[in-house]
């Protein structure tokens, strides 16, 4: 994982995905829980509180860059309540605005820790998630 120093490349865009802003930060900024994330693409001044419904298009992967989800690839954004995903989620969209785009790297504390999500997410994993923000309810 890397520090709020430290610059890290820009993600490689699944087919689908909009555009990141051209003066995006290179590093991630690191919440007080151990989330870290960046603001790929401003949205507009809304953004959702915890019990808010959003809709989003996302891409997930591993520290070893392989897919484990893609609404991208199903070509189908999906809507949730934030309160009823991982820990990591609910705090990291609070944090980009509608229209925006957010890239997450979401310590297993904060996502599916000890056990995992077999057999997909392996146990103790970092995920990584590339996030657009398509609507708030």
């Amino acid at each position: 994982m890397s520090d709020a120093a430290t610059p890290v490349p820009f993600p490689e865009l699944p087919p689908g995905a909009g555009k990141i802003d051209s003066g995006a930060p290179q590093a991630f900024t690191t919440t007080p829980s151990g989330l870290q994330y960046r603001i790929l693409r401003k949205g507009t001044d809304a953004t959702p509180k915890a019990t808010s419904l959003v809709e989003v298009h996302y891409h997930g992967w591993l520290d070893n860059k392989n897919v484990f989800d893609s609404s991208y690839a199903r070509r189908e954004s999906i809507s949730f309540p934030l309160n009823q995903v991982i820990k990591g989620w609910t705090e990291g969209m609070q944090l980009v605005g509608q229209g925006g785009m957010i890239e997450l790297l979401i310590p297993s504390n904060l996502g599916y820790g000890d056990r995992g999500s077999p057999p997909v997410i392996p146990a103790k994993a970092t995920l990584h998630f590339l996030v657009e923000l398509l609507g708030i309810q």
